[in-house]
């Protein structure tokens, strides 16, 4: 099969290696607009980052060859796996990890794959796989079929990219088309096992906070569903620590605790955030590359708790217009900021409600340029 790879980062490079002699297409080759090479191509493998709009991928679709995802050829390269898809706006990462921690405690053969960063194409066996999905990733899927498959929420989200919430919506909800089980929340009327944060589990989580308690009774049904005793179930929620990038303790200094919370690239993980440290002072940055986000509701839910706002990034004067803070322009600028305003038993929350590829090539390296800035100062 000829396929051509529109896309070289992480999950494009991984697709190119499981195919002989692959076409390659990015913008670092300059041949994004060379139509030509489509001639005698079978599929396009498209990555997450490349628009449906792009020139190649419309002429693709005019000439009739597939346009799939790196899932979707991951998928089809691993027949003999069981799958459980994990979708929703926020808790993505977290619940996937931790059902990944889930499988390993039972014994299972497992990998964790997908958005969390490791392509799927890179998984060669697995008696199972966890995968998170992303809108991106599941709009170019074809046969792409889960055993279990999670939503565990929706709310607006990259609506720079999809237009609309409606168009978003639809792009998520296909990880349902041909799944045996879907796993949903309670209240959200889709058909389904449902779940929510009040759900009994067989153990009291080790992450903190309503929405980490939330992820973990997902986990429990979409791990319950694929066959999974309770009381490994158990063992994981009693040890999973969490994960990097979403409301990480990096360090204190001078009584003043430090949280990179830098995954939380939308309003909706940025709230849930500020509800986790809702009994505690908090100096707040925000900001960084356009969603088109409404941020009134992030204004809304500001409380007296929050003892200053630091703004950063592409976004700061339109978040600057719902939200009076100090337009400190960029993290070193704003994390100094803060910790120069900030006293003992205060906490410094990086949770940006906005992307990062303004400043970063991505929400891990601003994270970790948070905790460079907290640990090295």
């Amino acid at each position: 099969m000829r396929a051509l790879v529109y896309g070289l980062a992480r999950s494009g490079r991984s697709a190119a290696e499981r195919l002989d002699e692959p076409v390659l297409v990015d913008r670092s080759l300059g041949n994004e607009d060379d139509l030509s090479l489509l001639d005698d191509v079978e599929v396009v493998v498209k990555s997450p980052g490349v628009p449906g709009e792009a020139p190649l991928i419309v002429a693709a679709r005019e000439r009739g060859i597939p346009v799939w995802s790196e899932i979707e050829l991951g998928y089809r390269l691993l027949p003999d796996a069981k799958f459980v898809g994990v979708t929703g706006t926020n808790g993505k990462t977290t619940t996937t990890e931790l059902l990944g921690a889930i499988f390993l405690a039972a014994g299972c053969d497992v990998a964790v794959a997908g958005n969390v960063g490791t392509p799927l194409t890179s998984v060669r066996s697995a008696d199972w796989v966890v995968c998170e999905l992303s809108s991106f990733q599941l709009e170019d899927v074809d046969s792409f079929a889960c055993d279990v498959a999670v939503l565990l929420n929706l709310e607006p989200d990259h609506l720079d990219r999809h237009g609309s919430f409606e168009a978003y919506r639809d792009a998520k909800l296909r990880i349902f088309e041909r799944s045996r089980v879907q796993i949903v929340p309670r209240g959200l009327g889709l058909p389904g096992v449902g779940f929510s944060a009040d759900d009994a589990l067989p153990a009291e989580p080790l992450i903190p906070g309503a929405h980490n308690r939330e992820n973990a009774a997902a986990a429990t049904a979409a791990a319950r569903a694929a066959g999974i005793a309770d009381e490994h179930i158990a063992a994981a929620l009693l040890t999973f620590p969490g994960v990097p990038h979403r409301l990480e303790f990096v360090g204190e200094r001078d009584g003043v605790r430090y949280v990179n919370d830098s995954k939380a690239t939308n309003v909706a993980a940025a709230l849930r955030a500020l509800a986790a440290y809702a009994g505690e002072p908090v100096h707040l940055i925000l900001g960084g590359s356009p969603k088109g986000e409404d941020f009134e509701p992030l204004a809304a839910a500001l409380g007296p708790n929050v003892k200053s706002v630091h703004l950063i990034g592409a976004e700061a004067e339109r978040i600057g217009e719902v939200i009076d803070g100090h337009r400190d322009g960029d993290l070193a600028t704003a994390v100094a900021h803060a910790a120069r305003l900030a006293e003992p038993g205060d906490v410094v929350l990086l949770s940006p409600a906005s992307a990062s590829y303004d400043q970063f090539e991505n929400f891990e390296e601003r994270g970790e340029a948070f905790r460079k800035l907290v640990t090295q100062a």
